[in-house]
């Protein structure tokens, strides 16, 4: 089967639409050939077995559906054309963040759900664009290794020459507008809060 899932890391808000996925590639009277292939973090099938079991305390044995494949720091997979590089980064479950790179050379950053650290840096360094998570303004107070401000989005996407910052997992308590303030005060290039359903092309 096709590539479906890359997840992070296994917080509900970035896996739970998994379980809905398994029971369109199981159920549906027509269903696309092979397994969907998942990427995600060493305990990727137990969490997600939970959620998609009968019964509270059972746990759905997805193989029949989805091949499970876990994430390793640092290493690179090739999906086609695609090179797809995961480095674990600083967020309280195992958590990774990613650089796919075209046959072209063209490269296309994520920064998962992290807090400063040196992966996501290195992760970014000369992408083409950089899809990083700001899931709060900037203050002294906020707590280490969980989310980053737009002032800590922005300087990641200067200091690593990135071509285009797409500012992301922005909630709803968190005012958009001073999160991208914070992003354009930092980075001089192009800077977006992404909505769902937003297209860009690297």
């Amino acid at each position: 089967g096709d590539v479906s899932v890359l997840l992070s890391h296994l917080h509900a808000d970035h896996c739970l639409d998994v379980p809905g996925l398994l029971v369109w590639r199981r159920y549906h009277p027509s269903p696309p050939e092979g397994r969907a292939i998942v990427y995600g973090p060493k305990d990727t099938a137990f969490r997600l077995g939970v959620a998609s079991a009968e019964c509270g305390g059972q746990i759905d044995d997805m193989s029949d559906t989805i091949d499970l494949r876990r994430w390793v720091d640092g290493r690179t997979v090739e999906f086609g054309k695609l090179s797809i590089l995961a480095r674990q980064v600083f967020h309280p479950p195992e958590s990774y963040g990613m650089r796919v790179t075209t046959a072209e050379g063209r490269t296309f950053a994520y920064s998962g759900d992290t807090g400063m650290c040196q992966a996501v840096q290195d992760l970014a360094h000369g992408a083409d664009m950089f899809l990083c998570e700001a899931s709060w303004t900037d203050s002294p107070e906020r707590p280490e290794g969980v989310h980053l401000s737009g002032t800590e989005a922005g300087r990641i996407a200067r200091e690593a020459g990135v071509g285009e910052l797409l500012l992301t997992h922005i909630p709803p308590w968190t005012s958009r507008e001073d999160v991208i303030a914070e992003a354009k005060a930092e980075f001089s290039g192009p800077v977006h809060a992404v909505l769902p359903g937003d297209v860009f092309t690297v």
